[in-house]
């Protein structure tokens, strides 16, 4: 097993590139879902758009959005895609157990 002092191996590396588009695009997608909500809402057209708006604003900030993909920041990605429900813990299944070890450790798990 190839590992570095990082925490992860470099196919830890390859499988978070190959997967992270998809993570984004299904939390985008649930984010959808709720904005489609927001606009269902029994109230003003202006009230709906900029309650819309606001939200949008706050959510392009967000990790499952919008994430650098660096290498030596892949563990802190991880975590923040964790954090913010991105991902759950079942998506790092195909991981290395040096990596999830890593990611329980900074979670506290």
């Amino acid at each position: 097993m190839n590992t570095n002092n990082k925490g992860f191996t470099e196919k830890d590396w390859k499988l978070f590139r190959n997967k992270i588009g998809k993570w984004q695009e299904n939390y985008i997608d649930r984010l959808n879902e709720e904005y489609i909500n927001i606009l269902r809402q029994d109230k003003n057209p202006s009230e709906k758009f900029w309650q819309l708006f606001e939200r949008i604003k706050k959510d392009a900030k967000k990790p499952g959005v919008i994430i650098e993909i660096r290498k030596s920041a892949m563990i802190d990605s991880i975590v923040q895609l964790l954090r913010e429900n991105v991902i759950q813990l079942e998506d790092l299944d195909e991981f290395s157990q040096i990596l999830k070890d890593r990611i329980y450790t900074i979670m506290e798990l």
